[in-house]
C-alpha cells in the first residue's frame, strides 16, 4: 500500500512537471509589453493601391487578437517593418487556344522584426502566398478582395508564427 502511495505520488508530478505556461495562440511567455507595426509601403512594380494599409491592419489586429500585447506607434519592444515587394499576376494554366484557364496572384513581403528584449529573435525575412482564381475572371472587386484577404491571412500568420510563437 505505502509503494502504491509513492507511485501514485510519482505518477502525478510527472504529469504536471510537463505543462507549463501555455496559451492557445500556441505561443511561449512573451517577455514584451508593447509592439509596433510601422507602415508597410507597397514598392512593388504593378501597383494595387490601398494594399499596404490593408496589409499593416492585417498585421496589427492579428497580433492585437493572438496576444495580450499593447499595440504603440513609437518605442514598441517588438517592431514589424518592411515592405511589399512583388504584386503580381500570372497565367498558370491555358486552354486549348491559349487564353489562361487558370491565374494566379502572388504578394511576396520583406519583414524586418526587432525584439528589444531578446535580440537573438531578430530576423528580416521574405513572406510570400498566392491565391488561384478562374482565368475568365478579372482579379477585381470580390475576387481581388477574396485574393488579397487570403493571401494576407496566410502572410500575417506566417509572421505571427515566425517572430512570436517559434513554429
Amino acid at each position: 500500500m505505502k509503494n502504491l502511495k509513492y507511485l501514485f505520488i510519482l505518477l502525478i508530478a510527472t504529469t504536471f512537471s510537463g505543462c507549463g505556461v501555455y496559451n492557445f495562440t500556441g505561443t511561449g511567455p512573451i517577455d514584451a509589453k508593447t509592439f509596433q507595426v510601422n507602415f508597410f509601403q507597397n514598392n512593388a512594380d504593378l501597383i494595387e493601391p490601398g494594399i499596404d494599409r490593408q496589409f499593416t491592419l492585417a498585421l496589427q489586429d492579428l497580433i492585437q487578437n493572438q496576444t495580450n500585447l499593447n499595440l504603440v506607434s513609437t518605442g514598441g519592444e517588438l517592431t514589424y517593418e518592411g515592405e511589399i515587394t512583388d504584386y503580381r499576376i500570372t497565367p498558370m494554366t491555358a486552354t486549348a487556344d491559349q487564353q489562361a484557364a487558370q491565374n494566379r496572384l502572388t504578394i511576396r513581403i520583406n519583414v524586418r522584426f526587432t525584439n528589444k528584449k531578446k535580440e537573438t529573435d531578430d530576423f528580416e525575412r521574405t513572406f510570400e502566398f498566392y491565391y488561384d482564381f478562374p482565368g475568365n475572371e478579372l482579379p477585381t472587386g470580390s475576387v481581388l478582395n477574396t485574393a488579397i484577404q487570403t493571401i494576407f491571412e496566410r502572410i500575417t500568420q506566417d509572421i505571427f508564427n515566425e517572430s512570436l510563437a517559434k513554429w
